[in-house]
């Protein structure tokens, strides 16, 4: 299923109840909304699930870049916009959940519940990510794949088979949209429109997340009054890949305790 934003067409699916209460699932860079597929079938019956493939990512358009965090939150407000999501829980892990707090900050009818799983008001440096936007634009993605896995995923995950999929996930993504959302996260720095939000939150982090560690997942966290922290054990990056059980019971939790189920 498609929707279109200002003329770049975006990938999204649904699955639950399509007449439920909408949880809103946004991905990390590099990867497409398969992410979210280790723990669909774990999640409580009810919601309406949707995802979406960031622009340059998965099958979605893949405009030419850099793109601006300003152009991501606006592809996640038109797929709200698009599927008439009102109220909903967001989930962002990593530059999806820079995307939550951005569409939070703009849209609190559309939001009304984050999830910043894996993530920061601000993740690393400008000069770190213009390294990568270099590395990726003269090399490709094949190339950066094994670091990115090292950054990514515990040692215990990486070095197994399971880590395989994951790897061509990453290998085979778009350069040019990788590097475009490179740019946005370069760009971005939500240290006072997230000190400014005033909604139920949690924050989840991965105790060997090399990306976003979990001292910059509390502290993105603790922006907003209220917010509740949670660390899952043996995950780093992508807990939802490396311990699903677990991500899919503390998620199933902060629903309970929003309402949602």
């Amino acid at each position: 299923m498609f929707i279109d934003n200002n003329g770049v067409r975006l990938n999204l699916r649904e699955d639950g109840d399509p007449s439920g209460p909408a949880v809103v699932f946004a991905n990390s860079l590099g990867t497409d909304l398969h992410l979210w597929d280790p723990i669909m079938d774990l999640l409580p019956a009810g919601p309406r699930y949707i995802r979406w493939d960031k622009r340059g990512h998965g099958a979605s358009d893949v405009p030419k870049g850099p793109y601006t965090m300003g152009q991501l939150v606006s592809d996640a407000e038109a797929v709200c916009d698009a599927l008439e999501v009102r109220d909903c829980v967001f989930v962002g892990l990593s530059v999806g959940g820079m995307i939550a707090q951005g569409l939070a900050a703009k849209r609190l009818d559309i939001v009304r519940a984050l999830v910043l799983s894996n993530t920061g008001a601000r993740i690393g440096t400008r000069a770190l990510w213009e390294d990568r936007i270099a590395a990726v634009k003269s090399r490709g993605m094949e190339p950066l794949a094994d670091g990115i896995m090292e950054r990514w995923f515990t040692d215990a995950f990486r070095t197994s088979d399971a880590v395989a999929p994951w790897r061509e996930m990453v290998a085979s993504q778009s350069a040019e949209g990788y590097a475009g959302v490179c740019a946005a996260i370069a760009g971005t720095d939500f240290i006072t429109p997230t000190s400014g939000l005033r909604l139920p939150t949690l924050g989840i982090a991965g105790s060997d997340d090399k990306a976003t560690p979990a001292d910059l997942v509390r502290e993105t966290t603790d922006l907003i009054p209220g917010a509740q922290f949670t660390v899952i054990r043996r995950a780093g990056h992508l807990p939802c890949v490396e311990q699903p059980k677990e991500y899919a019971r503390t998620l199933s939790d902060f629903l309970a305790r929003t309402g949602t189920i």
